[in-house]
């Protein structure tokens, strides 16, 4: 086991850290996928009206975001005539900046506009029974791609070119455990563990004094498990190795094959989130460029042949224990 640890402790926790707080647990559905939650909470806090909060937050974003309603506001957008212009809520809008930013910065393997692609892989609301053949492929290459979009950030609106499906997948659930994390903050809980779909954010410490350790998903055999200190970071993993190879190169149409599993850790789930699809996409060099050149925490397992590879950047290497550093 390899343990990584933050390179700063946030003095401020410590205001509100008590030793004798109990932890608690709550659970529930969403986005396709579960939420949990573990805090440190006074004995007698009200569980019952957190745990309606929680279920109004995420009710509120998937209401924005969700590309599987057809009465959300990414679905109204997908569903709009060419040329029109639409207002977006503030979460949406949000998420927008972020996810056309990472787009710009990842040359265009992370892609909030592959909609079309996504469904007829069958990996979004439409059912389908094989694979696309190249026509099809080049038809919704043809309506995709987030260069097609007219985005005025000041006045947060987006302009629908025609025909284009907006698909947030690779974002929405990162931004949703941020969202879960502010609302704990809000409430006065500043010490807990969010996931949602295997996505984490680690707030503050556990009462023990630990911060929240997470092992980090790793479905190689040969590769040495790590275990990281989740204080006052996120963790968000993308790979093939649970749901199959569902995620698409945007500039191919076609599954990713080489990426088992990338991890970026990050102050935020929402660009940890984004960040490891885009880098899953990346070949091994062309990753390893990107996640340097942008000073992201990133431990990658990569396929060639039947070997695995594991990559761990400069940033997550400075986090490493030093008894517990690979081996060159």
């Amino acid at each position: 086991m390899r343990f990584a640890v933050p390179l700063e402790i946030d003095p401020t926790c410590f205001a509100t850290w008590r030793q004798d707080n109990p932890v608690a647990s709550m659970d529930g559905e969403t986005m396709g996928t579960s939420w949990r939650l573990k805090l440190s909470a006074p004995a007698d806090f009200d569980r019952r009206a957190l745990k309606a909060a929680i279920e109004a937050r995420l009710e509120a974003i998937l209401a924005q975001m969700s590309h599987w309603r057809e009465d959300s506001a990414l679905g109204r957008f997908n569903s709009a005539p060419g040329g029109t212009w639409h207002a977006l809520p503030a979460d949406f809008a949000l998420v927008m900046d972020t996810a056309l930013d990472i787009a710009e910065r990842s040359a265009g393997t992370f892609d909030p506009a592959i909609g079309a692609l996504v469904d007829i892989w069958g990996h979004g609301p439409v059912q389908t029974t094989r694979p696309p053949d190249w026509a099809e492929i080049e038809q919704a290459l043809g309506v995709s791609g987030f260069t097609r979009l007219a985005h005025d950030r000041e006045a947060r609106r987006l302009r629908q070119p025609g025909g284009l499906r907006l698909d947030l997948s690779g974002i929405a659930k990162g931004f949703a455990v941020d969202a879960l994390a502010g609302l704990l903050r809000d409430r006065g809980f500043h010490h807990a563990l969010v996931e949602i779909g295997g996505e984490l954010a680690g707030l503050g410490l556990r009462p023990d004094g630990n911060p929240w350790w997470v092992d980090l998903e790793t479905p190689a055999n040969t590769v040495t498990p790590l275990r990281v200190a989740l204080h006052q970071l996120t963790v968000a993993t993308s790979g093939d190795y649970v749901r199959g190879r569902h995620t698409i190169d945007p500039r191919s149409g076609q599954p990713v094959e080489h990426a088992m599993a990338v991890t970026v850790i990050h102050p935020s789930a929402m660009l940890g989130d984004a960040w490891a699809t885009a880098l899953s996409v990346h070949t091994q060099g062309s990753l390893q460029a990107l996640a340097t050149r942008e000073k992201l925490a990133v431990r990658a397992l990569i396929r060639s042949g039947e070997t695995i590879f594991e990559w761990i950047s400069p940033v997550l290497h400075s986090m490493l224990e030093p008894e517990d550093e690979p081996r060159a």
